[in-house]
């Protein structure tokens, strides 16, 4: 009887959250050795089946690095990266569009289905929704770095992803873009990095959340302890911590390009530990939550 009392109480403290949340749009940013991990990465289709049955409208948004690597190994092609973005020339685009935002793509929209919910993937074979520009960073000597076919975002098909949302589906966009100077489908593909491509999404959709599953379980005050945990942190402590040196190596650019996308209309950002069994729901729906959340104050 005490255990069923408990999960009542579960219960009664998600009450409060699905209320709030409901017809509210959460950004999910699936990649990294999560994609690789096949159970885990279930669990977490099985949470985005249970938020858009309670009445969010989550929105899939995922890379493919890993897979990516494999398959161009395989093909005999170097993976090789400058300042954290993938060198793509033709043959490693051709295995990027393969891998990316075809099979890992399609594969994520038909296990969302498999597992009870509705999802439509959003490629360049069925209705692509991003359209960008090609990415140019400054070496050293102040010269532009040729990546290649490399992207960012700079325009999202809002009205596709709100129509199925409201119909009840889950869109699920990999990161690659149309370049904006040939917008249809036999125009120039270009690869944009995953978490850029999620915070691009949840500006132009104005998010209430934006949550990405990462192999940690989110800001620490020391990296190498995990009790360090902080729960919670406004603009100011975030800045804070990283002038301190609390917030350290490469999670330094992505809490920095966290803060920039809140003062851009998105009102939470989370940081959470993907392998954890349903790190998703007690992210969202309880009160103390698993991770890091980063809000405006």
């Amino acid at each position: 009887m005490l255990e069923a009392i408990q999960k009542a109480d579960v219960l009664i403290e998600a009450l409060g959250w699905i209320r709030q949340l409901r017809d509210k749009v959460t950004i999910i940013k699936l990649g990294g050795s999560l994609l690789d991990d096949v159970d885990s990465l279930r669990h977490v289709l099985v949470d985005i089946v249970f938020m858009e049955t309670v009445g969010m409208r989550p929105v899939v948004v995922h890379g493919g690095g890993k897979a990516i690597n494999r398959a161009l190994a395989e093909e005999g092609l170097e993976s090789k990266f400058i300042q954290g973005r993938r060198v793509t020339d033709d043959a490693t685009l051709a295995v990027v569009e393969r891998v990316l935002a075809g099979k890992t793509n399609e594969w994520l929209a038909s296990e969302i289905e498999r597992l009870g919910g509705r999802a439509m993937p959003l490629n360049f074979q069925s209705t692509n929704v991003l359209t960008g520009q090609p990415l140019e960073l400054a070496g050293d000597d102040g010269k532009t770095i040729d990546l290649g076919h490399v992207g960012q975002v700079t325009s999202v098909d809002r009205r596709t992803i709100d129509n199925l949302c409201y119909s009840g589906q889950v869109p699920v966009i990999p990161s690659m873009c149309i370049d904006a100077n040939c917008p249809d489908n036999s125009g120039r593909k270009l690869n944009v990095n995953a978490d850029t491509a999620a915070m691009a999404v949840a500006e132009a959709l104005g998010a209430e959340k934006l949550v990405f599953l990462s192999d940690i379980n989110g800001v620490r005050r020391d990296i190498e302890d995990p009790e360090s945990l902080i729960s919670s942190l406004t603009v100011d402590e975030a800045q804070n911590l990283i002038a301190e040196g609390s917030i350290q190596s490469g999670m330094i650019p992505k809490v920095e390009a966290c803060l920039a996308t809140l003062g851009r209309g998105v009102r939470k950002i989370h940081i959470i530990d993907g392998r954890l069994r349903h790190s998703l729901l007690l992210e969202i729906y309880t009160n103390k939550g698993v991770g890091t959340e980063i809000v405006s104050s």
